[in-house]
C-alpha cells in the first residue's frame, strides 16, 4: 500500500501516449532435470515433496472505495462481482481498511473515515462504501477477511494527524480496544474478521500527508501486538494477528527478530507479513523463509504494486498490457516458489491512476490497481471500468488455486518459463508463465499424484483474457504442452492415485562442477565419478538419502544419519537451484566458494551465490 504509491498525488490530465511493449529477459531453473534427447525439450520435474500450503490470494479495499461510494449501484455491484464471484477473480482474501479518520490527509480518497465520535462513542454509519464492499466479500464467501490499519485515530498520535507521527505509548491500550470494538461490531453484523493487521509499513511515516500512515518502531511493535492479542483473547475472539507488514523483504528480515522475540509476543502472532517492494532478489526472498522458519510462523506476501518499465522494480508507469500481467505473475511465482509464502495479496483492487490514457501504456499513471476508473468521473460522468492484464494474470491463480492447495516446487523448466504446481483434493493446478517471444514446448513430469486427463486450460496473452486453450497431452506421469508466446496458462488436471516416486541422481554444484558427498563426519564436494556415494534420492517426505544415510542438518553441521522423521532431515529443492533445510531455512553452501575436491559443504543463509546453486544429474 504505502510504498505502493507515490508520496504525492500525481497530476490528473488526459492525452494519448502510446509506448511499445518491452520483452523480459529471463533464465530458467538451475536445478535441472535429465537432459533432453533429440526428440524434444528436457522434462521438468514436479517435486514429490510438498513445500507449503496456500492460505489465500487476495487484494485490498483501501482508498478506491471512497470514490466508488459516488458510483451507480449497478457499477458497484459489477465491481463486487468482478472481485469476489467465480465469474470474476474469486478472491479468497479481502483486506478491509479500518480508517484513521483522515485528519491532515490532503487527498480525499486516501482519507478514510474512522468510527469514533467526539464524545468517545461510535458512529457505525461511517465508511459507507468501505462497508458495502466488505459485506459483499462476506456475501460471496471470501474465505479470509482481513482488517488492516494504516494509522490510529489522530487523537492518539504524537502529531495529532492521521499521517506521520507515532501512536502514543499511553494510548496503545485505547488503540487495541478500538480495533477490538470495530471487529466486534462487524462480527455482530455477521462479518467476522479472520485476521487483523494493526500497523502497516511501520517504517514509512507518510508525513507528506498524501495518505494515511504512522511510524511504529520495532520496540513498539511487540507492545501493540501484545495489547491487541490480550484484548482479543479477553473477548474470546479467535481473530489472528498478522504483522509487521514490512515495506520490503530486507526490512522484514532485519526487524522481525527484534520484536517477535520479546517475551509473550509470538503467541499472539498468526502470520508474519512482508511487502515485496524494492525488487527483492531470490536471496532476499529465501531469507524471508529463513526468518519465518526461525520464528516458527508462516509468511505472507501482503502487498505489492507499482512496478514497470519492463521489470518488477518500483517505477512510475501505467501498463494495462500483457507485459504488466507477466510481471505480476512473475512476482506471485517467486513469492510462492522462493519465499515459500502461504498467501499473496495485491495492493488496491481498483485505482484511478490511469495517467493520460486508460487504454494504453503511459508514463503518467501508476500500476497500482487491477481495475481502473476515470479520475474525472465526478465532472464527466464516466463510470467505465478498465480491466488490465494484471487483473487477468492474478485470476490465473486466484480462480484456480484454492485455500488449502499444496505447493510443489518445479525444477528443470525451459529458459524463459516459470511453472507453479498445486495439489488439492485429487486435482493438480499448474500455472505456467512463458516470458519468451516465441511459442515454447514444455514437458512436465509429476512424481506424485499421477495426472490423468486435463479438465481445463485457460490462457491470458496479449489478445486473450481467460480464454479457453488447448489442453496438454497427458501420458503416464508426464504432461506435454506448447506454451503460447508471452502468455500465462493455467491447467487443471485430474489425478489418478496418490503414489509418489523419488527423484534420484547426483547433486552437482553450479560453481564447482563437483558432486555432493556426505557421511557421518560431514559433507563435501568431490569430482563426479558416478560412484554410489554421489547418488541421492529425494522423496515425498523431503528427505535426501545417500549411501551413508539421510542428509541431516545437525547442531554440529551437516552429516548423514539414520532416519529420524524430523525437520532436520527434510529439504526443499527450490526451482532456482537452492537446497533449503526445513529446520533452519538455510541453504546448502560450499564454504568459502571453494571448488577443490574435499571442500566443505555447510548450512548458510541463502544468498543467491553460485556456491548455493545445485543441478541434478
Amino acid at each position: 500500500m504505502h510504498v505502493s504509491h507515490p508520496r504525492t498525488v500525481p497530476t490528473r490530465r488526459r492525452s494519448v501516449l502510446l509506448t511499445a511493449a518491452a520483452a523480459l529477459a529471463v533464465t530458467g531453473s538451475l536445478l535441472t532435470s535429465p537432459a533432453a534427447d533429440a526428440a524434444g525439450p528436457a522434462t521438468a520435474e514436479v517435486s514429490p515433496h510438498a513445500a507449503q500450503t496456500i492460505d489465500d490470494i487476495g487484494a485490498s479495499g483501501a482508498w478506491w472505495v471512497n470514490d466508488l461510494e459516488n458510483f451507480d449501484p449497478r457499477v458497484q455491484a459489477r465491481v463486487a462481482e468482478s472481485l469476489f464471484s467465480k465469474q470474476g477473480l474469486d478472491l479468497s482474501a479481502y483486506r478491509y481498511n479500518i480508517g484513521g479518520g483522515g485528519t491532515g490527509v490532503t487527498y480525499a480518497p486516501r482519507a478514510p473515515e474512522d468510527f469514533l465520535t467526539s464524545d468517545g462513542g461510535y458512529d457505525w454509519s461511517k465508511d459507507k462504501a468501505g462497508r458495502y464492499f466488505l459485506y459483499a466479500a462476506a456475501k460471496y464467501g471470501v474465505q479470509d477477511l482481513i482488517a488492516f490499519v494504516n494509522s490510529a485515530p489522530a487523537a492518539w498520535k504524537t502529531n495529532g494527524k492521521s499521517c506521520g507521527g507515532h501512536l502514543k505509548a499511553e494510548n496503545e491500550q485505547d488503540f487495541a480496544g478500538y480495533i477490538a470494538d470495530v471487529t466486534d461490531h462487524f462480527a455482530r453484523q455477521g462479518v467476522k474478521f479472520d485476521y487483523i493487521s494493526p500497523f502497516n509499513e511501520p517504517t514509512n511515516s507518510f508525513d507528506s500527508c498524501g495518505q494515511e500512515g504512522m511510524l511504529v518502531d520495532p520496540s513498539q511493535r511487540d507492545d501493540i501486538v501484545r495489547a491487541l492479542g490480550a484484548e482479543q483473547r479477553a473477548r474470546h475472539r479467535r481473530t489472528g494477528i498478522i504483522a509487521d507488514e514490512s515495506t520490503s523483504t530486507v526490512r522484514f528480515n532485519s526487524e522481525i527478530p527484534q520484536w517477535i522475540s520479546q517475551p509473550g509476543t509470538a503467541r499472539y502472532v498468526s502470520r508474519l507479513a512482508h511487502h515485496t517492494y524494492d525488487n527483492p532478489s531470490d536471496a532476499d526472498r529465501a531469507k524471508v523463509h529463513e526468518t519465518s522458519t526461525a520464528a516458527g510462523k508462516k509468511s505472507w506476501s501482503t502487498e505489492i504494486c507499482c512496478f514497470g518499465k519492463g521489470g518488477t522494480g518500483w517505477a512510475q508507469e501505467y501498463d494495462p498490457t500483457i507485459d504488466g500481467g507477466l510481471n505480476l505473475s512473475r512476482i506471485i511465482y517467486k513469492d510462492f516458489a522462493t519465499a515459500h509464502d502461504s498467501a499473496f495479496q495485491w495492493w488496491v483492487a481498483l485505482s484511478e491512476m490511469t495517467g493520460s490514457d486508460p487504454l494504453a501504456r503511459n508514463d503518467d499513471g501508476w500500476n497500482d490497481g487491477l481495475i481502473y476508473y476515470d479520475p474525472n468521473y465526478a465532472t464527466n460522468g464516466n463510470q467505465t471500468l478498465y480491466f488490465t492484464k494484471r487483473y487477468y494474470a492474478l485470476g490465473q491463480y486466484s480462480k484456480f488455486v484454492e485455500p488449502g492447495s499444496v505447493a510443489h516446487n518445479v525444477t528443470g523448466v525451459p529458459d524463459g518459463v516459470e511453472v507453479s504446481a498445486y495439489d488439492r483434493d485429487g486435482t493438480w493446478v499448474v500455472v505456467v508463465n512463458n516470458h519468451n517471444t516465441t511459442d515454447t514446448a514444455l514437458n512436465l513430469h509429476f512424481n506424485s499424484g499421477t495426472p490423468a486427463r486435463a479438465r481445463q486450460a485457460v490462457r491470458t496473452s496479449a489478445d486473450e483474457n481467460w480464454a479457453k486453450a488447448a489442453g496438454p497431452a497427458v501420458r503416464g506421469g508426464t504432461v506435454s504442452a506448447t506454451l503460447a508466446a508471452r502468455s500465462i496458462t493455467t491447467y487443471v488436471l485430474d489425478q489418478r492415485g496418490h503414489g509418489s516416486s523419488a527423484l534420484t541422481g547426483a547433486l552437482v554444484g553450479k560453481q564447482s562442477g563437483k558432486c555432493l558427498t556426505a557421511d557421518a563426519s560431514g559433507a563435501a564436494i568431490g569430482t563426479c565419478t558416478g560412484a554410489a556415494g554421489q547418488s541421492w534420492s529425494y522423496d515425498a517426505k523431503g528427505t535426501l538419502k545417500g549411501s551413508h544415510g539421510y542428509l541431516t542438518a545437525g547442531s554440529s553441521g551437516l552429516t548423514t544419519a539414520a532416519a529420524t522423521g524430523d525437520g532436520s532431515q527434510r529439504w526443499l529443492l527450490n526451482s532456482n537451484g537452492q537446497i533449503v533445510s526445513e529446520a533452519t531455512g538455510e541453504c546448502l553452501d560450499v564454504s568459502g566458494q571453494a571448488t577443490a575436491d574435499g571442500s566443505r559443504v555447510i548450512l548458510y543463509s541463502c544468498n543467491g551465490g553460485a556456491n548455493e546453486a545445485w543441478t541434478r544429474q
